[in-house]
């Protein structure tokens, strides 16, 4: 019967996909779910305690469990069992580097964490909780313990002794820590540094800097500061050091001031060295020989009880120390009489001086530039109109004159080429202003040039005489006509007598 159901439904290739790949996903599901949860990754200290959680998760609770054991793997060695859990046969440390110092913190299959004591770095590794199951076999995680360790750190001056070639002047070291340490340096001075390491047995790592320059003897007491960054620090690690340089003496005197007179009291004189180390011997002495009776030496001081000439001379100061010695010299010269010394002016007076000295300046250019303003401006483009030029005979000069009664042509201006009569009986005059005469001379006068056509006066004479009286040329006592010449009008021609 089943088999002929079969024959009659036969099941599609797809379906038959699609069920395999179901039952694929079915056994993946059940053995995820039979799985070991464990911490990946842990960090601890030397000489501290660490706790290694392992936990079996059983989804379907069919998975029976036997054993469970702790397998450590160093990091450079092979893996060893450390601790053994028998739910019948109880605890077992096969390790004994691990013997006194592991425990089981829950006598369980299902929880066997347990607490590592006393770590070491040497601790570092990996650490497997493994069980043994039925039917699904084994099942393990692992937790990768790293070892930290705070470097031991430390830093030193080398006393050097100034020269001319680059020589270590300080040192920075962090010890045995791990990770490495980095280590830098900070100064004003114009060196240089180098690092090394060197890694320890256990894992650690010390990590050492030289600080190198050429030393003087300028670079004693400078300082330089050493700075350590290390992840297992909060902060980087900051120590500062004053560099130490030796070096030979070097001399000055101090206290004389020009003014040794007979009979002074109690001038005295300063040997001052700079050295280090300190100065071992100091000597005064005279270059005429042993020094002069009223001098008494104090070690760098030497005083003159009472100036006489006796101290007309040059005294020598000689300072040693175990790199060498070194001098100075100083002439000192009695005088007479004492000198009077003028104190120069206070420093607060100069400077007022000189505030004083450019606020004045600084009044006499803004007085110039403010005269040489106003100059530019009155140089400048007049702001006005200027009134147009006046024209010879315009009413302007009429102004000048005496008036006179109104004539013909003020009073009745003639068109362009009228003749008019002077009421007087003169002669006929002619308006020239027109558009052939005045108007292209641009308004001026139109220039008769009558020699052209006489030869001369008497011929001009004699031309005014034919019809005319001879007196009318020039009569004495005619008067041209007045002039009335506005701006904006053509100029009349004068009369023209023919």
């Amino acid at each position: 019967m089943a088999r002929d159901y079969a024959a009659r439904c036969p099941v599609s290739p797809v379906r038959s996909t699609w069920l395999v790949a179901a039952a694929i996903l079915l056994a993946a599901q059940g053995i995820g779910a039979q799985k070991v949860r464990v911490e990946e990754e842990l960090e601890a200290y030397p000489a501290e305690a660490v706790d290694l959680r392992c936990q079996f998760i059983d989804g379907g609770g069919r998975t029976k469990l036997t054993q469970v054991s702790w397998i450590w793997e160093p990091i450079d060695g092979q893996r060893d069992n450390i601790a053994v859990y028998h739910p019948f046969y109880g605890q077992s440390f096969p390790n004994l580097s691990f013997k006194d110092r592991v425990i089981f913190l829950h006598n369980s299959l299902e929880n066997p964490s347990i607490r590592i004591l006393n770590l070491t770095m040497s601790d570092a590794g990996r650490y497997t909780c493994e069980y043994a199951t039925y039917p699904s076999g084994n099942e393990q995680g692992t937790t990768t313990l790293i070892m930290l360790a705070k470097p031991k750190n430390s830093a030193n001056v080398v006393t050097v002794q100034a020269g001319s070639k680059s020589v270590v002047v300080a040192q920075c070291e962090a010890a045995d820590g791990k990770p490495a340490a980095t280590i830098k340096w900070l100064a004003s001075v114009g060196g240089n540094y180098s690092t090394s390491t060197t890694n320890g047995p256990d894992g650690t790592v010390t990590v050492r800097s030289d600080y190198r320059l050429v030393p003087t003897p300028a670079d004693n007491g400078r300082e330089v500061t050493c700075m350590v960054d290390q992840r297992t620090q909060e902060r980087p690690w900051v120590y500062p050091l004053k560099l130490s340089v030796e070096y030979p003496p070097s001399v000055s005197i101090e206290g004389y001031d020009n003014n040794w007179y007979v009979g002074r009291s109690d001038a005295i004189l300063l040997c001052l060295a700079n050295a280090n180390p300190e100065p071992t011997t100091i000597t005064w002495t005279a270059a005429s020989g042993s020094l002069p009776d009223t001098v008494m030496v104090d070690g760098n001081k030497l005083t003159v009880r009472k100036v006489d000439d006796a101290v007309n001379t040059t005294f020598i100061c000689e300072v040693k120390n175990k790199y060498g010695a070194s001098r100075h010299q100083i002439t000192t010269i009695v005088i007479e009489e004492k000198r009077q010394i003028t104190p120069g002016p206070s420093t607060g007076a100069v400077i007022g001086g000189i505030l004083g000295a450019l606020a004045f300046i600084g009044i006499i250019v803004g007085i110039i530039f403010f005269i040489r303003k106003r100059q530019e401006d009155g140089e400048g483009p007049p702001k006005h109109k200027p009134p147009p030029p006046v024209k010879a005979g315009s009413s302007t000069e009429m102004l000048n004159k005496p008036s006179e009664p109104p004539t013909a042509t003020e009073t009745a201006p003639l068109s362009p080429g009228e003749v008019y009569y002077e009421p007087t009986g003169g002669e006929p005059v002619t308006n020239l202003d027109d558009e052939t005469t005045g108007a292209l001379n641009g308004g001026a006068p139109p220039v008769l040039d009558d020699s052209a056509k006489y030869d001369n006066v008497n011929e001009l004479k004699d031309h005014a005489g034919d019809g005319h009286h001879g007196n009318d040329l020039d009569p004495p006592n005619r008067e041209p006509p007045t002039a009335n010449i506005s701006r904006g009008e053509s100029f009349v021609s004068p009369a023209m007598y023919v």
